[in-house]
């Protein structure tokens, strides 16, 4: 390993000491949370798609509806790659560079993973409606399901003609989006302004009650 990096990925310790004890047997359900004696219901899903496809953008219109947190498992990866010497500009080689980085956090001290644990329990003890997480390796969208339990559900979102055009974008987390059976799947195409009525029907199909 190169010893920039190296030293680089060190000094995920002193950010890992705050996350002592992950919460690796939490198990989320879809169901009712207490707040100030307000039942609520709260809702978690795991979110995934190649650069480019538009995931952040269906969160940021499902929060016109709904009482949103976004989080993605690379986020604490970002510091370490800015130390690196990443500009925070993504480009096919900083793609790269980003997932072989979460890999190596992940064999040294398992950080994107005890880092979306945590946000999980803030979801739990916060006011917010649905979770997003996102996670790009199937392996670990396996992982973080089974500690969320049983009602948290899986998306993948899709942008046709944009991937085909693009092609491969030369990086596992990117390319391999596929390798998972989703729950459900978000087509992002059409115009920009019809997207928030798009989203707000696709999630509300997602959390009506089933009848049983």
């Amino acid at each position: 390993m190169n010893s920039r990096l190296f030293s680089c990925v060190k000094q995920l310790y002193c950010f890992g000491k705050c996350l002592q004890n992950p919460i690796c047997c939490v198990k989320i359900q879809r169901r009712k949370h207490i707040l100030g004696g307000l039942q609520m219901d709260k809702h978690v899903f795991i979110i995934n798609g190649s650069g480019g496809v538009g995931k952040d953008t269906v969160c940021d219109m499902a929060a016109r509806f709904w009482r949103v947190q976004n989080i993605s498992s690379i986020a604490p990866i970002l510091d370490v790659a800015r130390a690196a010497g990443w500009d925070g500009v993504k480009t096919p080689a900083s793609r790269r560079f980003l997932s072989q980085l979460k890999e190596i956090c992940t064999e040294f001290n398992d950080l994107p993973f005890r880092y979306c644990m945590e946000q999980l329990e803030l979801f739990r003890q916060s006011d917010r409606q649905l979770l997003f997480v996102h996670i790009r390796e199937p392996e670990q969208i396996a992982r973080f399901r089974d500690a969320a339990g049983e009602g948290c559900q899986t998306i993948l979102v899709r942008r046709p003609a944009l991937e085909q055009a693009r092609g491969p974008l030369g990086n596992r987390s990117d390319d391999g989006v596929n390798g998972y059976d989703y729950d459900h799947v978000f087509v992002n195409d059409g115009p920009l302004d019809t997207l928030p009525d798009k989203v707000r029907r696709f999630f509300e199909s997602l959390l009506r009650p089933s009848v049983s």
